[in-house]
């Protein structure tokens, strides 16, 4: 069982930044693809960035050259740096983890793909 825990999430003035972490439990951390999502009010958790195992990096579309993802193997823990904030990135946002599933297509945009996930911590982002 993998236990992930985010933090850093907060209330931010729209072109501000915000740096998530997370923290994951498991000893199988420098050979997991590691994730992050994001669920704002009314809308269906839609997929931010994905960082392999191998240091594959993959982003969406709408937060592409603003947010920045990387890790930590030594710390077992994934960071989301987010810069240019914008109101519409308002949500909450949620650390996953996927072991070694192998990366074909973007399967990995889909939240079934994913095996674990953390409690989300909420960021907002005001205009």
């Amino acid at each position: 069982q993998v236990q992930l825990v985010e933090s850093g999430g907060g209330l931010v003035q729209a072109g501000g930044s915000l740096k998530l972490s997370c923290a994951h439990s498991g000893r199988t951390f420098s050979s997991a693809n590691m994730g992050w999502f994001r669920q704002a009010p009314g809308k269906e958790r839609e997929f931010v960035t994905l960082i392999s195992w191998s240091g594959n990096i993959f982003y969406a579309d709408s937060v592409k050259g603003r947010f920045t993802i990387s890790r930590d193997n030594a710390k077992g823990t994934v960071y989301l740096q987010m810069n240019s904030l914008k109101p519409e990135d308002t949500a909450v946002y949620y650390c996953a983890t996927a072991g070694r599933n192998p990366i074909t297509g973007t399967y990995y945009q889909q939240p079934r793909w994913w095996s674990y996930w953390g409690q989300g911590t909420q960021v907002t982002v005001s205009s």
